[in-house]
Protein backbone atom coordinates (compact mmCIF):
# COMPACT_ATOMS: atom_id res chain seq x y z
CA UNK A 1 0.00 0.00 0.00
CA UNK A 2 1.34 3.28 -1.49
CA UNK A 3 1.46 6.25 1.83
CA UNK A 4 2.79 9.55 1.87
CA UNK A 5 3.05 10.96 5.49
CA UNK A 6 3.84 15.25 5.33
CA UNK A 7 5.13 16.92 8.82
CA UNK A 8 7.19 20.18 9.23
CA UNK A 9 4.42 22.72 8.84
CA UNK A 10 3.35 25.03 11.17
CA UNK A 11 2.90 28.61 11.97
CA UNK A 12 5.41 31.02 10.73
CA UNK A 13 5.76 35.02 10.13
CA UNK A 14 5.96 36.73 6.45
CA UNK A 15 9.49 36.43 5.67
CA UNK A 16 10.21 33.07 7.78
CA UNK A 17 11.72 29.79 6.47
CA UNK A 18 10.26 25.80 7.14
CA UNK A 19 11.18 22.53 5.98
CA UNK A 20 8.65 19.98 4.81
CA UNK A 21 9.35 16.40 4.92
CA UNK A 22 7.60 13.56 3.05
CA UNK A 23 8.18 10.35 4.58
CA UNK A 24 7.10 7.83 1.57
CA UNK A 25 6.69 3.93 1.66
CA UNK A 26 4.84 0.87 -0.28
CA UNK A 27 7.11 2.39 -3.86
CA UNK A 28 10.31 1.90 -5.10
CA UNK A 29 11.04 5.20 -4.38
CA UNK A 30 14.62 5.94 -6.12
CA UNK A 31 13.21 5.54 -9.73
CA UNK A 32 10.20 7.87 -9.34
CA UNK A 33 9.57 11.33 -9.50
CA UNK A 34 7.97 13.19 -6.94
CA UNK A 35 6.49 16.53 -6.21
CA UNK A 36 4.56 18.85 -4.16
CA UNK A 37 1.64 20.31 -3.91
CA UNK A 38 -0.98 22.88 -1.66
CA UNK A 39 -4.87 23.68 -1.26
CA UNK A 40 -5.51 27.34 0.29
CA UNK A 41 -8.75 27.25 1.81
CA UNK A 42 -11.51 27.75 -1.10
CA UNK A 43 -9.21 26.77 -3.72
CA UNK A 44 -7.78 23.96 -5.84
CA UNK A 45 -4.89 21.88 -5.56
CA UNK A 46 -2.23 23.13 -7.06
CA UNK A 47 1.77 22.27 -8.05
CA UNK A 48 4.30 23.74 -5.96
CA UNK A 49 7.45 21.83 -6.84
CA UNK A 50 8.79 18.41 -8.57
CA UNK A 51 11.64 16.36 -8.98
CA UNK A 52 12.44 13.61 -11.11
CA UNK A 53 14.60 10.49 -10.31
CA UNK A 54 17.58 11.79 -11.62
CA UNK A 55 17.45 15.31 -9.92
CA UNK A 56 15.95 17.74 -12.64
CA UNK A 57 13.43 19.70 -10.42
CA UNK A 58 10.93 22.12 -11.83
CA UNK A 59 9.08 25.20 -9.69
CA UNK A 60 5.55 26.77 -9.97
CA UNK A 61 6.62 30.74 -10.90
CA UNK A 62 4.98 31.74 -7.27
CA UNK A 63 7.80 29.82 -5.58
CA UNK A 64 10.54 30.03 -8.09
CA UNK A 65 13.70 31.13 -6.21
CA UNK A 66 12.09 31.17 -2.64
CA UNK A 67 11.58 27.56 -2.37
CA UNK A 68 14.18 24.55 -2.82
CA UNK A 69 12.83 20.69 -3.40
CA UNK A 70 14.95 17.88 -2.49
CA UNK A 71 15.17 14.12 -1.96
CA UNK A 72 17.19 11.67 0.03
CA UNK A 73 16.52 8.28 -1.71
CA UNK A 74 18.42 6.32 1.32
CA UNK A 75 15.69 7.71 3.40
CA UNK A 76 12.92 7.78 0.99
CA UNK A 77 12.32 11.12 2.22
CA UNK A 78 11.46 14.20 0.23
CA UNK A 79 12.16 17.31 1.43
CA UNK A 80 10.54 20.87 0.37
CA UNK A 81 12.52 23.65 1.56
CA UNK A 82 10.67 26.85 2.31
CA UNK A 83 12.52 30.31 2.16
CA UNK A 84 10.83 34.15 2.35
CA UNK A 85 7.36 32.83 2.95
CA UNK A 86 4.62 34.74 2.32
CA UNK A 87 1.21 34.77 3.28
CA UNK A 88 -0.46 33.86 0.21
CA UNK A 89 1.47 30.37 0.63
CA UNK A 90 -0.67 29.62 3.71
CA UNK A 91 -1.87 26.41 2.32
CA UNK A 92 -2.04 22.56 3.32
CA UNK A 93 0.67 21.26 1.31
CA UNK A 94 0.78 17.36 -0.02
CA UNK A 95 3.28 14.96 -1.34
CA UNK A 96 2.91 12.55 -3.99
CA UNK A 97 4.25 10.68 -7.62
CA UNK A 98 4.64 12.88 -10.46
CA UNK A 99 2.18 12.53 -12.28
CA UNK A 100 -0.25 12.26 -9.02
CA UNK A 101 -1.99 9.20 -8.37
CA UNK A 102 -5.77 10.38 -6.87
CA UNK A 103 -5.66 7.42 -4.40
CA UNK A 104 -2.32 8.18 -2.63
CA UNK A 105 -2.91 11.82 -1.45
CA UNK A 106 -2.16 11.74 1.96
CA UNK A 107 -3.58 14.33 5.15
CA UNK A 108 -0.54 16.63 4.50
CA UNK A 109 0.77 19.48 6.58
CA UNK A 110 -0.55 22.63 7.52
CA UNK A 111 1.43 25.68 6.78
CA UNK A 112 0.51 28.94 8.12
CA UNK A 113 2.20 32.75 6.99
CA UNK A 114 1.15 35.32 9.40
CA UNK A 115 1.48 38.75 7.79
Amino acid sequence: QVQFVESGGGLVQAGGSLRLSCLASGITFSINGLGWWRQAPGKSREFVARISMSGFTAYADSVKGRFTIDRDNAKNTLYLQMDRLEAEDTAVYYCNRFAPYDTDWGQGTQVTVSS
